[in-house]
């Protein structure tokens, strides 16, 4: 009798290899044990160039409708990819586009296993990044002046009036960049990572540049502050736990030195770029577990890599490839654990945690992933190709559910 769902999750495709590895999860993993029901939207890159990205936010207001979606890895293309696909343009992050829909924060957890010890020396347990996910650099404005200039931000208000700052005065090509926030949406941040330091019951680490960017790096750290004191301060005394902010340079200097064990929440670039170091160094890319948390009620698990593009071209010739999918599974399971605590389905929630524990002990009684063969102490008994670790799991889960 396989489990029942009562909702569906909203299914987001993706691109190259992790498209390859996307029904595999889905037919040895989880079809034989859950009748699946999810909203399939492609965000295939040959689909969202044919719709002109419409099926993206087509994708983001499903989740909406329904509260939890689970993406696949996609392409956000450069030049390049333009080129190799013959796109119609530079279309945005599909990432991007769903994160400024639902707003809210992306956490992502590092998965440890016993037989694989992080870089960083001292780092024993897992440090979570707490990543802003809405405005910064991914919803910006960009000019290239090639004859220079006065370079200005202005801002009209509903009034009409108008607030000017140069920025600076060139005489020779530049370029300029614009980027915004809500303090709302940094409201939402502070929110929701002041909620995960509780619910996990870890310390909380913020920073930001607040010496140098007087204004937009100085809010975050006020509202936080602000949000920190009236909402939360005697809540994390109770808790045993603490909030600590400091600037984004020095953190970086002490979390070399840490145990790990917090909840280091980064603004939405600082988070893109110190998630992947974080997850590089308990690691791997794909050890590492990716969820979207909208103030909003809204839930999107995702895997926190790439499309694996090099080991798509391997498998276009035919080619073994041994990719890592822990990071598409944890997707997987923690989109369906989340669909069942929100219908009341705990056997749904049952079955993802024993999949994660078959994931977690087959690793470490030394059945792998080439990636994770390379670091791991003592050696691998057997080194898998992607299908074989996939098909080891599905034996493993077989023998569970006898």
């Amino acid at each position: 009798m396989k489990i029942q769902m009562k909702t569906p999750l909203v299914e987001l495709d993706g691109d190259e290899m992790t498209r390859v590895l996307w029904p595999l999860i889905k037919d040895k993993l989880l079809l034989p044990f859950i009748d699946l029901q999810t909203e399939y939207y492609d965000l295939g890159i040959e689909e969202r160039d044919r719709t002109n990205d419409q099926i993206t936010i087509d994708a983001a207001e499903a989740i909406k409708k329904y509260g939890v979606g689970v993406k696949n890895a996609t392409i956000t293309p450069n030049q390049d990819r333009v080129e190799e696909y013959g796109l119609k343009e530079q279309w945005k992050s599909p990432n991007a586009t769903v994160r400024a829909m639902l707003d809210g924060t992306v956490f992502r957890k590092p998965i440890m296993v016993k037989n694989i010890k992080p870089s960083v020396r001292s780092w024993q347990k897992p440090i979570v990044v707490g990543r802003h996910a809405y405005g910064d650099f991914y919803k910006n404005a960009e000019i290239f002046a090639e004859a220079g200039g006065k370079l200005e931000i202005v801002v009209t208000d509903k009034n009409g009036k108008e607030t000017r700052q140069t920025i600076m005065e060139v005489d020779e090509p530049a370029i300029v960049q614009g980027i915004h926030n809500t303090v709302a949406s940094i409201g939402h941040f502070a929110r929701a990572c002041f909620e995960y330091s509780l619910d996990q019951k870890i310390d909380c680490w913020f920073a930001t540049k607040d010496t140098i960017s007087k204004q937009y790096d100085q809010r975050f750290k006020i509202i936080f502050e602000e949000i920190f004191a009236q909402e939360y301060k005697e809540k994390f005394a109770a808790a045993g736990i603490e909030y600590f902010y400091t600037l984004i340079d020095d953190v970086v200097a002490r979390m070399m030195k840490t145990e790990g064990g917090m909840l280091w929440a980064c603004k939405n670039y600082d988070g893109d770029v110190m998630s992947d170091m974080v997850a590089s160094a308990f690691g791997s890319l794909a050890m590492m577990s990716s969820v979207l948390v909208s103030p909003y009620g809204y839930f999107e698990y995702e895997a926190a890599h790439g499309t694996v593009q090099r080991h798509y071209y391997q498998h276009l010739k035919g080619e073994r490839t041994s990719t890592n999918p822990v990071a598409l599974i944890y997707a997987w399971t923690g989109a369906l654990r989340k669909r069942g605590e929100l219908d009341g389905t705990p056997d749904l929630c049952a079955f993802c945690d024993s999949l994660e524990a078959i994931t977690i002990e087959c690793i470490e009684s030394g059945y792998m992933t080439g990636d994770l063969a390379r670091i791991c102490e003592p050696a691998a008994i057997k080194v898998l190709d992607s299908i074989e670790f996939i098909d080891e799991l599905g034996k493993r889960l077989q023998q569970l559910n006898k």
